[in-house]
């Protein structure tokens, strides 16, 4: 699992197909099944919204699904009333079904015969209101209204942002020389083809504005390394020089981007701007050096390497100088990837012949493994910090595994199309 020859390995043995971003079929949407849940859940009743049946039904059921699959939140049954933002609500009502909290919405038409949805939320134990907003939107854009809806409810409850609205990016190998490189919303639905391979597809990494992909691609018989507009479907070569191109990771200002190079003999990091000019090596030791991860603030690069003797995590200035080891418990940990805030590190762990999804607090050095399962790798944080995603296998099939920072909120991704594998969480949207 250190460096690109393990990553092929597990997917198996990557010409392009398509660069525009095309629908997926239904059959390759991720589902999602919930294997755990938080131990203090907020009860929230989400009410039937009003106004246009069929696009009231489409938010009310994102919204709930969202905030269930959270599981941060015990959804109380709001019974068959349809409730408005403009109804008053009978507090002791809802108090007596359990919630401590409540939504009610609707979707009407704005004056420019688009959508409008609107919502309110409501304190029910302080029988007051805690917020509400009211947007424009359209028809196809009715799921990403209610997505934007939850974040806002989610915000409001546990005074951090929601990941609903973002997207997660994964490669899926669809029979013997098939790649697809996916982009879906958080929950699995509304899978988009951005990319489609003979040849493996690794290392998918997004830029912070969310706009563009960073990845590997062995369509012409060696790994390089592409950055790809989303919106347009342009790409461009950012690393394309002798031996192997691989492992591309942006730094937090999405100026640079820190990739794996053997230009120069052996796996090195080196630093290159994200339209391929001022390469800039940052490693210097006679080992495998690989995996690359900025810190948030852009100040340090960390990496994996086995210049110990093991492979093991360090870190090293943005502009290079001498490597700290950071991983010492155990005889094999890779793949670091830092939290959003910077107090965390994620990373695969080797243990008792497992390899395991870990992570750091990176103060008190203290380590804590958050699954039991025997594969994983690829971590990713999700934007807020809060979750983790992985790639995994079970019944020796690729899937992603979801699992919350404190290891109590975990969810499985599946699809029935194919190995899932190489995820890579998009930040949260503008």
């Amino acid at each position: 699992m250190l460096g690109i020859v393990i990553k092929l390995r597990r997917f198996g043995l990557l010409a392009i197909g398509a660069l525009a971003l095309l629908q997926a079929s239904a059959h390759a949407q991720l589902t999602i099944e919930i294997t755990g849940a938080g131990a203090n859940r907020i009860p929230v009743a989400i009410a039937d919204f009003g106004g246009e049946a069929s696009a009231a039904r489409v938010v009310t059921s994102v919204v709930r699904g969202d905030l269930e699959r959270s599981g941060l939140f015990r959804m109380i049954d709001p019974g068959a009333a349809v409730m408005t933002e403009a109804s008053a609500p009978v507090y002791e009502e809802w108090k007596s079904r359990g919630a401590d909290a409540l939504a009610a919405g609707s979707i009407g038409e704005s004056t420019d015969g688009r959508r409008e949805a609107r919502f309110r939320l409501y304190d029910v134990t302080k029988q007051s209101v805690l917020g509400g907003s009211a947007f424009v939107t359209s028809k196809p854009m009715l799921r990403a209204a209610g997505h934007r809806i939850a974040d806002m409810i989610y915000e409001k409850l546990t005074g951090e942002p929601g990941i609903f609205s973002t997207r997660v990016a994964y490669v899926i190998r669809a029979g013997a020389a098939r790649y697809e490189l996916h982009i879906s919303d958080a929950d699995g639905q509304n899978a988009q083809v951005a990319l489609i391979s003979k040849e493996p597809i690794i290392s998918p990494s997004w830029s912070p504005e969310g706009g563009r992909l960073a990845y590997v691609s062995f369509e012409n018989k060696k790994p390089v390394v592409y950055v790809h507009s989303l919106a347009s479907g342009k790409r461009i070569v950012v690393a394309n020089f002798k031996g192997s191109n691989s492992a591309p990771a942006w730094s937090p200002d999405g100026r640079k981007l820190a990739v794996v190079l053997s230009k120069d003999g052996g796996s090195q990091i080196f630093t290159v701007n994200a339209d391929g000019s001022g390469v800039l090596r940052l490693t210097t030791a006679n080992a495998i050096n690989t995996e690359p991860n900025f810190s948030p603030d852009g100040q340090f690069v960390y990496f994996t390497s086995d210049r110990g003797g093991s492979p093991q995590i360090y870190r090293i200035a943005a502009g290079g100088g001498d490597a700290q080891r950071v991983s010492f418990e155990g005889s094999y940990n890779v793949t670091p990837r830092l939290s959003p805030d910077g107090r965390s590190m994620a990373f695969i762990s080797r243990r008792d012949g497992s390899f395991r999804l870990a992570v750091m607090d990176l103060a008190s050095r203290q380590v804590q493994i958050l699954t039991d399962s025997h594969k994983d790798e690829s971590p990713t944080f999700s934007p807020n910090g809060r979750m983790i995603l992985i790639a995994t296998e079970v019944g020796g099939r690729g899937v992603l595994s979801a699992v919350s920072i404190d290891g109590r909120i975990k969810q499985r991704l599946s699809i029935a199309a194919g190995d899932v594998r190489e995820p890579a969480w998009g930040p949260l949207n503008k």
